[in-house]
Order: C-alpha cells, then sequence, then structure tokens
C-alpha cells in the first residue's frame, strides 16, 4: 500500500511545537507522515519538528511556493536570484525536518498573471532556476516534485503536458512532478490521460476533493483517479491536501472564503477512503 500523509495546513502554514498534539493523533489514525508547509519560522522550529516526528516514527514531505518579488519567470534577473536563494532556503528548511521532497508550484509565482499565455522563454527561465536549485537540493538528497496548478491560480502550468515541457526544460534528475486531483479535476480531459502523460518523472500525488474538503465527499471521479494511479504503478505518497480559514491569513492568500470540512473530518475519513480505495484498486 502506498504511504498516506496529511498536509497540516487544514490547521496552520506555521511549523510550531503547537502542532505536535496534532501529529500525535495523525499517528494514532494510521499515517504514515506528514507534509508541512515552507514558511517565515526559524531553523530551530524545523529543527525541533523534525525530531519529534521521526521519534513518532512518521516521515515528513515539504510544499512551498513563491511571490512575486522572488519569481523565477522574471525578466528580472534580480528577482530570479531571490527566487534561487528562496528555493535554497526551503531546502535547507525541509532538511530540518527530514523531508526528502519538496511538492508545490515554485516554478513560478503564485497568482501573478502577465495577461497572455505562458511563453517558451518563460519555461526556459524557470528551468535554469530550477536546475541550479536542484543542484543544490541533490546534496541533501531532495526531490523537486513540482506542481501544475489550475488556470485560476497560476498560467505557466496548467496540465500535465505543461508540467512535464517545465521538468524537462529543468533537465535535472531532482526535478520531477506531482499530480492533484483537485487541479487536473479542473484542467485535465481525464485522470488517466494526465497520468499517462506525467507518469515517467511522477515523484508525488495530493488527493484533495473538488472543494478542498473531506476527499470521497464531492464530484472528483475517484474511481477513476485511483484506477489510472493503479495502471500507471504509482508507488508514492498519497497526501491528503485539504483546507479551512483556521489560519486566516493563510486562508486569505489562497481565496478560502468558508469551512468546507472540520480538519478532523477530513483526516479520519479521508484516510478510511483512501485505503478503502487504494485496496479496491490494488495501490
Amino acid at each position: 500500500m502506498n504511504k498516506i500523509g496529511f498536509n497540516v495546513l487544514a490547521w496552520t502554514a506555521a511549523v510550531s511545537d503547537d502542532l505536535f498534539p496534532i501529529i500525535e493523533r495523525l499517528k494514532t489514525i494510521g499515517y504514515d507522515g506528514v507534509e508541512f508547509y515552507l514558511g517565515p519560522q526559524e531553523a530551530a522550529a524545523y529543527q525541533r519538528m523534525g525530531s519529534f516526528v521521526k521519534d513518532l516514527g512518521l516521515e515528513t514531505t515539504a510544499v512551498m511556493t513563491l511571490g512575486a518579488d522572488e519569481n523565477p519567470v522574471s525578466e528580472s534577473a534580480e528577482v530570479r536570484q531571490r527566487g534561487l536563494d528562496k528555493i535554497k532556503w526551503a531546502v535547507d528548511r525541509a532538511h530540518d525536518l527530514g523531508s526528502k521532497v519538496i511538492c508545490g508550484p515554485f516554478h513560478s509565482a503564485h497568482t501573478i498573471f502577465v495577461n497572455r499565455p505562458a511563453e517558451d522563454r518563460e519555461y526556459a527561465l524557470a528551468g535554469e532556476v530550477l536546475n541550479a536549485a536542484a543542484d543544490y537540493a541533490a546534496q541533501a538528497n531532495i526531490t523537486f516534485a513540482l506542481e501544475a496548478l489550475n488556470r485560476f491560480e497560476c498560467y505557466l502550468c496548467n496540465t500535465m503536458e505543461q508540467l512535464l515541457k517545465l521538468v524537462k526544460a529543468a533537465d535535472h534528475p531532482n526535478v520531477r512532478a506531482m499530480f492533484d486531483t483537485h487541479h487536473s479535476n479542473i484542467e485535465e480531459k481525464s485522470y488517466l490521460g494526465g497520468l499517462q502523460t506525467i507518469a515517467p518523472v511522477l515523484a508525488h500525488v495530493h488527493i484533495s476533493e473538488n472543494d478542498r474538503g473531506t476527499p470521497g465527499t464531492g464530484q472528483v471521479k475517484w474511481d477513476d483517479a485511483f484506477a489510472a494511479l493503479a495502471a500507471i504503478k504509482y508507488d508514492g505518497w498519497l497526501t491528503i491536501e485539504a483546507f479551512s480559514r483556521n489560519d486566516p491569513g493563510f486562508a486569505n492568500a489562497i481565496g478560502v472564503w468558508r469551512e468546507f470540512n472540520e480538519p478532523w473530518d477530513i483526516a479520519e475519513n479521508g484516510y478510511k477512503f483512501i485505503r478503502e480505495m487504494g485496496l479496491k484498486h490494488g495501490l
């Protein structure tokens, strides 16, 4: 069975000791690992968290985003350098956590648009930044799992076809891809088609309902998704990513204006759902 993880963004974007009891309960539910957002906390907070999670017998993965002043596809070399520096900083924090995967849309700045489709030169710019960052990540045995987002959050990579183009532009063994059922529910023609396209470089999967609530309670075609994952013989993480307004600052930044499901409902019933679907489809 694939390892099952839970992204604690359902509670908070901050890495702090306040998460310790939540992580202990996630362990009792049966999760194999926990995913953290790489935010502005000091290295010591990440180190304490990494030690705590390891002592519980859990693993970690990490997720990050970039802002307008650190955009890898900016025309400004100075801005691109800040993007590279931020990714390297994130590698250090992921290493503090003990994570081997950093996922997310850090190929470009989140929700920053230029009122036109992406251009080849932008894939080249992003690829150059990611290649350099991946050299640094390789020293810590960390893999980048880049994420395609829906058209309302990103213009560079919406589909697995575009994401594969970007991974090829980065041209580094530590630059791979992730698949998110929420974004693909909007942008792909089918789960099977999208997963077959990205399968050669797939390193991480987010399990996320169409409304960002409890997996299995919405409109995502879950049988199609899990059957497609089984068809490509995916054996990596299945990590739930769901959101709430528990952290108002983060919720405002990603456009979460209402509650979807209570976080423990998502964690408990989402875990059961993934187990059931995994067994059903032979993952």
